[in-house]
């Protein structure tokens, strides 16, 4: 690494943004990300109990030093300064810790979802290329003393060329991520960093003048110029090892750059650390290797000679002048320790810790190189601050500078020895990081947990394992279904409707931001990964194969949002779309009246909350019946083609229970005394999911006026403020948990709008969590969330006590989440406000590009909870719809009653309880307020 010390402290950064189209192209060749054979999770060598603490160590520096705003990590403890050399550093520990499983998925993810969205947003050097430092808490342009300069000082070719071979490293090992990385690379004009094939930095002349200098001497030359080729950029005369000269050292003959500091004013010095990158990156070969062996073998023959053990190589240390080049030879003198201007400062001299760990295990048959390296092992802050960067020759005292560089590049150090010491650029696979480091198991994936198919539950939860106290339905057998063999049923997609539609008709205010576009890309990969191919159901969430019918209902929510962003092709809106429907046919009714609660995704027959089969099912919701015929209503009148075949669905149902006196009611299982299955039917209570199921049957005329939002709500005063915890009534003396969440009340407000009526509940919702984050500084953003843990499902509940609640209405310790869905929502339809702005910040980076959004974080760790959820994800989705729609209700109203559903209903007598007149129960109407949906007839 090239390294220039800030005036008092530090490293030198460098930052290469971008610049000529033209030029790029010139410069470009292209050539294919390697293919290999081994997996990055494939730990053949298992790190010894002391290697884990060593790598531990390393870790906590990284911990200790990073900066939650922008991502970035601090290049040395406690300042805020680093280059693009330091942020390649952090790329390669970050991916060292997931694979030594320091840290989990969701941690990595956050942490590189902020890191790229900050790089990619840094401003550039002369619009091309990074600077060459940036204030790390900050991502301002800065200068070495980390003072603010609007122009910046320039670019380093090196430094470009570090986190170019880190940028691939990341790629490989965690694909979901190319996309992203190279429109990184595609932004920057790396083309103007090379010159007749060679690299050039940038820098500043006192006339403020941009001059172009060629970087680079032997060793880190040819190393900067890999790191080009890995994106396809040439550098040929970099890469050739010319010009250099033998010289002898100690008896050995040292390869040296012919080109020293007082011929070109850059120093030629050959130190240890370039070939150790080049040797645990890229596999030491051919002359490399044989100069990387002569460069250790040197410093061995200094040691017999003198007895002074030696690993040498640039290092910042904890006095002025802060950074040295301790070196093997540079500019005519050996052993010289000088500064980036060729000052010699020989009584600095220090065994450096990153040399002596790469040399160990580079050469780990080498007696000397493990003779240094026992020296160091263990020279580790007593603070938990990582390793220390060496021991003075001198003084023998330790070296207390603390950086990214040592410890990044001890953690990339021992990864490649837990491979197997296999190089991490040319023997790395496109393994998929999904995967726990040490197993083929996801950590969202628990190979045995119970069913939760998707949505925030009524009194029967999806995610409550059926066998928990109060839970309403079957007790399961014992393993859970989902273990055993499910034969797979192929459903045939309906037949192509006419002339369909090459968008929605709903007109969008403006498009997607780059970042919004990106959450949206996220958020859709839930269902991409989650898609049964031959039934075209989605899983509610990841880690069960199993729907319900909210879940489903998410789910053409998530579709129509993603046609209406042209995220998807038409084409392949229309594929889902037709397969959607054909299996919402083959569905088997409970009791022949409606879906069942749940279903198994891949066979289609009904199964509990266990995951167990129930074949004659376990009842139905109402909440879920209603999120899908908002769903359903919404895809005929924003993409008219399907009606025909939505009608044909929803008049197969029977509503006769269901809708009962004005009021939603759903049906449950339970065995009598005798064994006997009974039916009960009973109506829904569930604040906010009762009001938001019955705007969705008003869209089809049902009289639903007493589940409908309106009465008198049950109160409780929270942080101050009066949030309904209840609605009064007197038809039902149901003892369903309740508990205020802020899920429904938010789908709601994004697909109807916010009437009067629900607004007076929406509204001290959310004032309550705002007024509790202000006294407290704890995020707030409560919900009904989905783990990977029991209890499965989290209600993160509103109320005096802050308390999280599972299913069963206990407590859970520590248990309350800040709900990804609910930042997202919040900010959507209260864009303005200061807290809601604040707290979809603390949220965007929780996702994994390949399979979606985590469903939160934990209030009181900070820790992201392992959760994937349609529900989660779909709202997400909807959120970003809703702000490129000028902020309307997403169900837009219908322009005509003439459709088989209309024709029915005007029939009467069906039957089937169809509602009594052809006319809706609910109207969009437009005021100073806004727009936004009643009941009443339309």
């Amino acid at each position: 690494m090239i390294y220039k010390p800030p005036q008092q402290k530090l490293l030198r950064w460098i930052a290469l943004f971008l610049v000529g189209t033209f030029l790029q192209l010139l410069f470009y060749i292209p050539i294919p990300v390697l293919s290999q054979s081994n997996s990055c999770s494939n730990i053949t060598a298992p790190l010894t109990p002391e290697e884990q603490t060593y790598a531990r160590a390393a870790w906590q520096y990284f911990v200790k030093n990073y900066q939650p705003a922008t991502g970035f990590t601090n290049s040395t403890g406690g300042y805020p300064s680093g280059t693009l050399w330091d942020m390649g550093n952090y790329l390669m520990a970050l991916n060292a810790a997931r694979w030594l499983n320091f840290t989990d998925q969701a941690d990595f993810d956050v942490r590189l979802n902020k890191f790229l969205t900050t790089l990619n947003s840094l401003k550039l050097f002369e619009d091309t290329l990074p600077n060459k430092v940036y204030n790390a808490a900050t991502a301002q342009m800065v200068d070495y003393g980390n003072n603010p300069l609007e122009r910046g000082i320039g670019w380093s070719a090196l430094d470009v060329g570090r986190i170019l071979a880190a940028f691939d490293v990341i790629r490989t090992c965690h694909p979901q991520y190319n996309d992203w990385l190279k429109g990184i690379v595609t932004k920057w004009q790396v083309a103007r960093s090379l010159k007749d094939g060679q690299l050039f930095g940038a820098t500043v002349l006192p006339d403020n003048k941009t001059l172009l200098v060629q970087e680079g001497r032997l060793g880190y030359e040819e190393y900067g110029a890999r790191g080009y080729q890995l994106w396809g950029f040439s550098a040929p005369k970099a890469i050739s090892l010319e010009p250099f000269k033998l010289v002898e050292i100690n008896g050995v003959q040292i390869p040296v750059d012919t080109r020293d500091f007082k011929s070109t004013n850059a120093n030629n010095y050959v130190v240890s650390e370039s070939y150790i990158l080049d040797g645990i990156e890229f596999g030491l070969q051919g002359e490399l290797a044989d100069f990387a062996a002569r460069v250790l073998d040197v410093q061995k023959r200094r040691f017999d000679t003198t007895g002074q053990l030696t690993a040498v190589t640039e290092d910042n240390i904890d006095q002025t002048p802060y950074f040295l080049y301790n070196t093997v030879y540079a500019n005519g003198a050996t052993w010289a320790t000088i500064t980036d201007a060729n000052q010699p400062y020989p009584q600095f001299r220090s065994i450096s810790t990153k040399a002596a760990f790469g040399w160990r295990y580079l050469f780990p048959d080498n007696a000397y190189a493990q003779k240094v390296f026992d020296a160091v092992k263990d020279l580790r802050s007593p603070d938990d601050g990582g390793y220390y960067a060496g021991i003075y020759e001198e003084s023998k005292q330790p070296n207390k500078a603390l950086t990214g560089n040592t410890n990044g590049l001890i953690l990339e150090i021992l990864y490649y020895k837990a491979r197997g010491n296999h190089p991490l650029i040319a023997s790395t696979s496109a393994s998929v990081s999904t995967s726990k480091p040490s197993e083929n198991a996801s950590p969202a994936t628990p190979a045995n947990q119970p069913n939760s198919p998707g949505k925030p539950s009524e009194k029967t939860s999806p995610a409550t394992p059926a066998n928990q106290p109060n839970s309403p339905v079957t007790p399961p057998i014992a393993a859970p279904a989902n273990n055993s063999k499910v034969i797979e049923v192929t459903v045939a997609p309906i037949p192509p409707v006419d002339s369909p539609q090459s968008s929605s008709n709903l007109k969008l205010d403006r498009s997607l931001t780059i970042i919004e576009r990106r959450y949206a890309d996220a958020a859709w990969g839930y269902f991409q990964a989650n898609y049964h191919s031959k039934s075209g159901l989605i899983d509610d969430r990841s880690d069960f194969k199993g729907a319900t019918l909210w879940g489903l209902g998410d789910y053409l929510a998530a579709l129509h949002a993603v046609r209406s962003l042209d995220i998807i092709t038409p084409k392949e809106f229309d594929g889902r779309t037709r397969h959607l429907l054909a299996a919402l046919t083959k569905l088997p009714l409970f009791a022949g009246e409606l879906p069942s609660r749940g279903y198994d995704t891949r066979s289609l027959q009904p199964i509990d909350y266990g995951g167990n089969p129930v074949p004659e099912g376990n009842g139905w919701s109402a909440l879920d019946l209603g999120r899908m015929l908002a769903a359903l209503y919404n895809l005929k009148i924003c993409h008219p083609e399907y009606t025909a075949a939505v009608d044909k669905i929803v008049l197969d149902w029977s509503y006769l229970r269901v809708v009962r006196e004005g009021i939603l009611s759903s049906a449950t299982t339970a065995k009598d005394q005798d064994g006997r299955v009974r039916i009960r039917v009973n109506p829904e209570t569930r604040l906010g999911y009762e009001e938001y199921a019955a705007r969705g049957f008003q869209l089809w005329g049902f009289n639903v006026e007493h589940s409908a939002v309106g009465g008198e709500y049950q109160t409780a005063s929270v942080e101050g403020v009066k949030i309904p915890i209840q609605r009064h009534r007197t038809d039902t003396n149901s003892k369903v948990n309740q508990y205020t969440v802020s899920n429904p009340f938010l789908l709601y407000a994004l697909e109807f709008g916010l009437d009067p009526q629900m607004r007076s509940l929406f509204e001290p919702i959310f004032q309550a969590q705002a007024e509790r984050y202000r006294r407290t500084g704890i995020f707030t953003a409560s919900a009904t969330t989905l783990i990977d843990r029991k209890p499965y499902t989290i209600h993160s509940s509103i109320s005096q006590s802050w308390v999280a609640l599972g299913d069963d209405g206990k407590p859970v310790l520590k248990g309350r989440l800040v709900s990804t869905a609910v930042a997202f929502a919040y900010h959507a339809l209260l864009p303005e406000n200061k807290y809601s702005q604040e707290l979809l910040q603390g949220t965007t980076d929780l996702y994994n590009p390949l399979i979606g959004f985590y469903e939160g974080f934990y209030e009181t760790t900070g820790k992201t909870a392992i959760g994937f959820t349609s529900s989660t994800n779909s709202m997400i989705l909807q959120s970003l719809l809703y702000e490129v729609t000028n902020r309307q209700p997403l169900i837009r109203p219908t322009t005509t009653m003439k459709s088989p559903w209309w024709q029915e209903v005007t029939k009467g007598d069906s039957g089937r309880g169809l509602p009594n007149t052809a006319r809706q129960q609910t109207k969009l109407i437009s005021d100073s307020s806004g727009n936004y949906w009643v009941s009443g007839r339309s």
